[in-house]
């Protein structure tokens, strides 16, 4: 069973995705979030290879809009353009304990 979270929200002055599960809360910097981003430009489909090299995203870049994805994810759209990648629960959940 994947935990759908109670709360989400950009923090952007402080430069985190503040996620509140109901046995824990999380802060995700945009940064390393947007470095794990596991859509097809991100990562190659048939190999599982990361395309993206996370030390090329900006250090500065934020979270300019997000929006849910049926009840399952949210699609997050990037200061870099980018917004093509879905984050389902169960992924920002294992960021999130990843995070600890």
């Amino acid at each position: 069973m994947t935990l759908v979270p109670s709360d989400i929200r950009a923090l952007r002055d402080e430069g985190v995705l503040n996620i509140s599960w109901a046995d824990r809360q999380a802060d995700l910097p945009f940064v390393f979030l947007r470095g794990q981003c596991a859509c097809a430009q991100c990562v190659n489909e048939w190999t599982g290879e990361p395309i993206l090299d996370p030390a090329s995203v900006p250090a500065d870049i934020t979270i300019e809009k997000m929006e849910l994805v049926g009840g399952y994810a949210v699609r997050i759209r990037w200061s870099d353009g980018h917004n093509s990648g879905l984050f389902t629960w169960q992924r920002l959940r294992e960021l999130s304990l990843a995070a600890k």
